[in-house]
């Protein structure tokens, strides 16, 4: 074997592995650390502004003095009011600019990051969690910190800076009516704590019950063909109602725990508990000459701000964690290992394919394939088949990296795959599986995907090649026309051609095919074998073929059975075995003569005889 293909397998090579997510910083407050600046500001901005408008407040009280006294400097403390308080709509507006700016940078980031990190982690990890957490994670999630970062972190600044500066500016004007507000807000913030004291417990039950809700619906809506066609909705409708009954015990168990002291905790830190009890004791202290009416103005004035600006701490609470959740399912995508690349990749020496070794196994399940060899020479037909779940898909599927192997090493030309970089290896291998994709973008560009740079004559010589041409020509725009969200606006069978067109115009000297015909009409079905012929020319092709009848002429059959390599071989050689192809065989030629009517398919086999 050459010096290349000699190369180290998977197995004995060390792989670095990051860090545990556990073992890293986690949280929104990691993952804001690129806009750290932008969110101080904020917050300081939006306590600053805080600070004017009590200060604007605290000017009245000179503008009553005043009135009360000769009313030389009356004009002057009230342009000193109205420009405080000026002043602090400003700072809270310019607050909240620079949040937001900081959120969309933010925003920028993530995402950004995350489609970077997505394009270097094996694509079977895609496959594992599912389009849907991760296209939640990517929007719904990052929104969450957006909406943080823009709405919240103002709110922070300004939540702490008021209560701080308005006990003391109650202190500095009489200390008996500051301490009267802040027993007020003791109180207030005793009932609060009550009513929070199983908030842990509490929230993570309720968020697992609605998550239960969630996937319930969905369930249930994906599920109505099959609801309306076997179901009465009895038992369907059932585990929703099932789901709603415990999302309600939950909900009146919590309120039932934290209702009454909860409620009791909110009124109290409403402006009317202040107001009424600094009203009640300035009055005595007033009518006792212990104080001046300027001062209880004053008083009156700042007090009820000390415990309304306490309220929203209680919702940013909630906004907190909800956005702190985001942050932890955001890190654990990013903590998924990105596939080991090669810093100098190796370019293939020619077309052929070859298994050596290969082990493989799903997390927490045992080996999918075991010690798989076997080699696919340069320009021929390799066809793989065996029973579902034999380990036909998961062989094919390694080739591209979705995953990596656990031992052994697949070579295309003669090159480990992990010693060549991925754009070279997508360069040198093209793939056609049975769930087709297409982007909501023009037929054009779907076709061009593998060559953005190829011309229209090159891509119309692919659709015709595809056997897609005429068909594209019949469409409102032509080539341009919007395929729509993941192809809606085409059959299965245009779908198909399509992407056997991207593959051609890719232009690969090795082609992988997932049974591309499994669920053609026949009409289509002729249309996509004549494609995947014009596809086929020239290649080293591995199929994967449940019809068995379409791979007799194939250079090389491997059959696999228990994700191992049962026997290989040419369709005569595995038919005279009478090995597990042979008994594959005869079950396909048993199904082909299947008819309706009262013969069994061994007695329509007899009468062939």
């Amino acid at each position: 074997m050459d010096s290349q293909a000699s190369c180290t397998c998977a197995g004995s090579a060390p792989q670095d592995s990051p860090r545990p997510v556990s073992e890293q910083k986690r949280g929104i407050w990691e993952l804001m650390r690129p806009v750290n600046f932008g969110i101080r500001s904020a917050m300081v901005m939006s306590g600053v502004g805080a600070i004017a408008s009590l200060a604007g407040i605290a000017a009245l009280a000179l503008v009553i003095m005043a009135l009360l006294g000769d009313g030389s400097r009356l004009w002057l403390w009230m342009l000193l009011a109205a420009g405080l308080t000026l002043a602090g709509i400003f700072l809270r507006i310019y607050a909240f600019t620079i949040s937001h700016l900081s959120a969309f940078r933010l925003e920028i980031i993530l995402r950004t990051g995350l489609s970077e990190h997505l394009a270097r982690i094996p694509l079977g990890h895609l496959l594992v969690n599912g389009a849907g957490s991760i296209a939640k994670v990517m929007q719904d999630d990052v929104k969450n910190l957006h909406a943080f970062v823009a709405d919240t972190t103002p709110l922070i600044g300004r939540s702490v800076a008021t209560p701080v500066v308005t006990l003391a500016l109650l202190l500095l004007i009489d200390w008996r009516l500051a301490l009267v507000a802040l027993a007020v807000l003791v109180a207030g913030a005793v009932c609060v704590w009550l009513a929070m004291r199983n908030h842990g417990d509490m929230q993570r039950r309720y968020d697992e019950e609605k998550e239960r809700i969630n996937s319930v619906v969905v369930e249930f809506v994906q599920a109505m063909p099959v609801v309306r066609t076997f179901d009465d909705g009895a038992d369907s409708f059932g585990r929703y109602q099932a789901a709603l009954d415990s999302f309600k015990a939950v909900m009146v168990k919590w309120l039932r725990v934290s209702g009454t002291s909860g409620k009791i905790g909110i009124s109290m830190l409403a402006p009317l508990p202040t107001l009424t009890a600094l009203t009640a004791a300035g009055l005595v202290l007033l009518r006792g000459g212990l104080l001046d009416f300027p001062n209880w103005a004053a008083i009156l004035l700042l007090g009820t701000g000390m415990a309304e600006s306490l309220a929203p701490l209680m919702w940013l609470n909630f906004f907190i964690r909800k956005a702190n959740a985001s942050a932890l399912r955001i890190q654990e995508l990013m903590a998924i290992p990105a596939m080991p690349e090669a810093e100098t990749g190796m370019v293939p020496m020619d077309a052929s394919v070859e298994f050596d070794g290969v082990s493989f196994a799903y997390e927490g399940r045992e080996d999918a394939l075991q010690d798989v060899s076997f080699r696919v020479p340069s320009g021929t037909v390799t066809a793989l088949v065996g029973p579902s779940g034999a380990g036909k898909t998961t062989a094919a599927r390694m080739i591209p990296r979705f995953w990596d192997v656990r031992r052994g090493c697949i070579r295309v030309g003669g090159v480990n795959i992990r010693d060549m970089r991925y754009e070279q290896l997508m360069q040198s291998v093209s793939f056609v599986f049975q769930d087709t994709f297409l982007f909501h973008d023009t037929i054009a560009a779907n076709i061009r995907m593998g060559r953005p740079d190829a011309s229209m004559e090159e891509v119309e010589a692919a659709a015709r090649a595809a056997q897609a041409h005429e068909f594209i020509l019949e469409l409102p725009d032509g080539y341009e026309t919007m395929a729509g969200e993941r192809g809606a606006r085409l059959s299965g069978g245009q779908r198909q051609r399509i992407t056997i067109a991207r593959a051609i115009l890719q232009n690969s000297p090795v082609a992988v095919l997932d049974e591309a015909t499994a669920f053609a009409d026949p009409e289509n079905e002729a249309l996509i074998i004549t494609a995947l012929a014009n596809l086929m020319k020239g290649r080293t092709v591995i199929i994967i073929a449940h019809r068995l009848s379409t791979i007799r002429d194939a250079d090389q059959i491997v059959v696999m059975d228990n994700g191992q390599v049962a026997e290989s071989g040419k369709h005569d050689e595995l038919v005279t075995a009478n090995g597990v192809y042979a008994r594959l065989w005869r079950s396909h030629e048993q199904a082909r003569d299947w008819t309706l009517g009262d013969r069994s398919p061994d007695q329509a086999q007899e009468e062939k005889r």
